[in-house]
């Protein structure tokens, strides 16, 4: 059938929703291929009484691991657990969308199939140097190339089945979000929040400056508060652990390693290689490699070492290294104008070395020889980093500086860990080799009212001296409405005044956190007049409004169905994402790979 592509011109279906396809549930080319048989015997679990079979599982897992490899070179224990975890998931979300899929009876006709081939091609083969120019995907080449007697049947054929797995998927997402619109109304508010900014006059009311010393907390009010928090005290099982850690984060050779590798690669480049090509075959940015490190850099939006060279840089030219947090760059400026330049950059990540990486393990390995008592001593001579009293747990088990502990609490949980064995095999993290003293096992449930009393004391007194902050808040507001001189009322408390901002309405702010009241208030409140006290999840504060710029209406105008666009497909990815979650609840999922993939003896 697909031979009849070169008979058939456009066929005009969902152009609007076309790259959509690939988002919902695209496994690559292994979508084609992967479903091999398997004896349910040996599935690694079900969904909903459908088989998990182990070659759709593994195709997504090596997919996920080629990919994490590419861009982040070796990984670590944790890295291969994460995208074991992560692979499992998207197998089960495939097979909840095919069983949505069949219950909807959504199919692909031919028709659609033809032009979906010729219009929406295979993201793989838009990475074909055959179907580029200029190290760009070249539409009329791809097309040409399926017109003409060169395009193999067997390619075809796994076209066609590609086209007729997706399509489907398709017509679900649209049926999904059909009712799905974003108002102008709607939009120009999302236009305003980012644009129009507020200048503030701010009070940081502080407990500890407000009510310094003591503040009695009776034995009656810990027990009503334990009995009252009894949900938010429970707790699942954990460790309470003496962590050794011997970080893996990049010294000032391997920086200086990175930089020369810059300095090479530039070398090349000038000689005359491609950047694009160079970009594809060595930068770590997985986001940008496979488009020649083309990159969309807007002011303000990246840090601050990069911006500069993007945005002084002369265009064509290929920069010096750029040290950043995130590696060395090169970058090459394409294009520029206002505040928003187009570059093409590689990437050097910053990386120990192997040799260096294997002594780092080696010495972590020799401290887990060593005995409970001995511990501490042994992991000072080795140069590790040691932290008593570290407890992690089956909600929280990532530690900074030491990373996902997950390998170390299933040691320490492990009913079989023999009972005098107190120090653990060496853990391998992103960021650390890690080997752990067991100070205590934490059984799931309540603590003892004897074990959370302290904790308890600490935040029933911090409560109360923030009510008093508080009610010592609208006392000086009340002075500053009454005399116009907020500064005076507040230096008579011990508190000064701070100006803040410009800033808009979205987003973490430096001086209130994550701030819904002290923002609204800002934006809100008539200028030059005192609020109450407004709480934020950085304390509490009095906010008078100095200034506020606004927004462009003509220029939003301008760009309105633009982001019209790209507010649309972001609330498709959430509608979708909530559906998912939502099937996923409602499932039978039994996962068996413990079982099916634990090591024969």
């Amino acid at each position: 059938m697909m031979r009849e592509l070169r008979k058939h011109g456009k066929y005009a279906i969902w152009l609007v929703a076309a790259a959509f396809i690939f988002w919902l549930g695209y496994e690559g080319w292994s979508s084609l291929t992967g479903r091999g048989a398997l004896r349910d015997a040996n599935a690694l679990g079900r969904v909903n009484g459908q088989p998990v079979l182990y070659p759709a599982y593994q195709a997504t897992y090596q997919q996920l691991y080629d990919e994490a490899r590419r861009s982040r070179g070796e990984l670590s224990p944790e890295d291969v657990r994460r995208l074991q975890e992560e692979a499992w998931q998207r197998t089960v979300d495939n097979l909840l969308i095919e069983q949505e899929i069949r219950r909807r009876g959504l199919t692909a006709t031919d028709e659609e199939v033809r032009w979906a081939a010729r219009w929406m091609p295979h993201p793989a083969l838009m990475q074909n140097e055959r179907f580029q120019t200029n190290g760009q995907f070249d539409l009329r080449k791809y097309q040409e190339f399926l017109n003409s007697p060169a395009a193999p049947e067997e390619l075809l054929l796994q076209l066609e089945q590609f086209y007729r797995d997706q399509i489907p998927r398709l017509k679900l997402a649209q049926q999904l979000t059909a009712s799905l619109w974003v108002s102008d109304a709607e939009l120009w508010q999302l236009w305003k929040d980012e644009r129009e900014t507020a200048t503030v006059e701010a009070v940081a009311l502080r407990p500890e400056v407000l009510v310094p010393g003591a503040v009695p907390v009776s034995e009656r009010e810990l027990r009503q508060a334990y009995e009252r928090r009894r949900d938010q005290l429970r707790r699942p099982a954990g460790a309470r652990l003496t962590l050794a850690t011997f970080s893996k984060a990049p010294t000032a050779a391997d920086t200086a390693a990175a930089l020369q590798r810059a300095r090479q690669l530039r070398a090349e480049i000038l000689a005359g290689t491609d950047f694009g090509a160079v970009a594809q075959r060595e930068s770590a940015d997985s986001a940008t490699r496979r488009a020649g490190g083309r990159l969309t850099v807007r002011r303000g939006e990246t840090v601050p070492a990069f911006e500069a060279v993007a945005f002084s840089l002369p265009i064509g030219q290929v920069s010096e290294p750029v040290l950043t947090p995130f590696g060395v760059h090169l970058v090459q400026v394409l294009s520029r104008q206002g505040d928003v330049t187009e570059v093409r950059h590689i990437l050097v990540p910053l990386r120990r070395s192997e040799e260096e990486l294997d002594a780092l393990y080696d010495r972590a390995d020799s401290l887990a020889a060593a005995s409970p008592v001995e511990f501490e001593r042994a992991a000072r001579r080795l140069g590790a980093q040691l932290r008593r009293g570290v407890t992690v747990d089956e909600r929280d088990r990532y530690v900074p500086g030491a990373g996902d502990l997950s390998e170390l609490l299933d040691w320490a949980l492990d009913p079989n860990r023999e009972a005098n064995e107190h120090v653990s095999p060496t853990v391998e993290t992103r960021e650390a080799f890690v080997v752990a003293r067991l100070e205590a096992v934490q059984p799931a449930g309540v603590p003892a009212f004897a074990e959370v009393a302290p904790q308890l004391r600490v935040e029933l007194v911090l409560e109360k001296k923030k009510e008093r902050a508080r009610q010592i808040g609208e006392r000086i507001a009340a002075e500053a409405r009454r005399s116009g001189d907020l500064a005076r009322a507040a230096a008579r408390y011990g508190l000064r005044v701070d100006t803040v901002g410009p800033f808009n309405r979205t987003g973490l702010n430096p001086y209130f956190g994550f701030a819904g009241a002290p923002v609204g208030v800002a934006f809100g409140l008539p200028l030059r007049q005192v609020s109450g006290v407004v709480a934020s999840s950085a304390g509490l504060f009095l906010v008078r409004p100095i200034a506020r710029t606004t927004a462009d209406r003509a220029a939003w105008a301008q760009q309105k169905e633009q982001q019209r666009r790209q507010v649309h497909a972001a609330l498709e990815q959430r509608i979708v994402q909530l559906w998912l979650e939502s099937l996923r609840r409602q499932a039978k999922i039994v996962d068996r790979r413990r079982e099916v993939l634990r090591p024969s003896a």
